[in-house]
């Protein structure tokens, strides 16, 4: 079975221009050109385009994608890693969700609230793999031993504190405020200071490889992005210039 252009952009959500743009770049062919030079889409084009859609949604450019489906040849390996990511992601709003309702009804109700009621689906263990990949074991055990150290008092201050710094980071970008400027580092440095809360000054490459991670990971980058687009990527780019200038490894 076969789709058409037009068919394949309506059931995806996308564009023919868009369809046509990927193949362009290399990253998706039609499987044939009919007589009349309208492209065509089998099975395996419509699992490929899948690929394509997930990792944009994650935050990748096409270039990068490009190169993650040129290296990852097994498809059915590669979705049943997406299907992992998206099963977590699933599971984590499903407890914030409960936790949001549970919140709403004993506040309604009078009644007395647990932390770990209000908390549940924030636990920020759920990004431990992540930082032991990145920054090793040890990091990951410094900052969870620091974080479970806190009272709940203290922790909602750290929380608040970057918040303050990510709606700061998205004023300054609206602004047109450049990021090797003088306000633009001074959100850096404040960034910085609140990255080493829990440990000794971060390293230039830590904090080069966050921003990076920012912008990457959507499920960070909208921290930030929620106080406008391209806000991610400004806090990237003013991290970075900052770690080159003031940080050292």
């Amino acid at each position: 079975m076969e789709w058409s252009i037009q068919e394949i952009a309506r059931k995806a959500g996308t564009t023919s221009r868009a369809l046509r743009h990927y193949g362009d770049l290399g990253l998706l062919a039609p499987s044939r050109l009919g007589s009349n030079g309208y492209r065509y889409y089998d099975q395996d084009a419509l699992v490929r385009l899948q690929r394509i859609l997930l990792l944009r949604e994650l935050g990748l450019s096409l270039p990068a994608i490009k190169g993650v489906l040129e290296g990852q040849r097994d498809a059915a390996v590669a979705l049943r890693a997406h299907l992992r990511l998206l099963e977590q992601e699933q599971a984590r709003i499903g407890r914030q969700i409960a936790s949001v309702r549970t919140t709403l009804h004993k506040t309604q109700e009078g009644t007395e609230l647990m932390a770990e009621e209000v908390f549940d689906g924030f636990d920020h263990t759920a990004h431990e793999r992540e930082v032991t990949e990145r920054w090793g074991r040890a990091a990951y055990e410094e900052g969870d031993r620091w974080w479970r150290s806190l009272g709940e008092a203290d922790k909602k201050a750290f929380q608040g504190e970057h918040e303050a710094i990510a709606r700061d980071w998205g004023r300054a970008r609206e602004a047109g405020v450049r990021a090797d400027s003088d306000a633009a580092q001074d959100i850096a440095r404040r960034h910085c200071a609140w990255l080493s809360s829990s440990s000794k000054e971060p390293s230039r490459s830590y904090v080069i490889g966050l921003g990076e991670m920012y912008v990457a990971d959507p499920r960070f980058g909208k921290n930030y992005d929620r106080y406008g687009d391209g806000t991610a990527a400004f806090v990237r780019d003013a991290l970075t210039i900052y770690a080159e200038r003031r940080l050292s490894d």
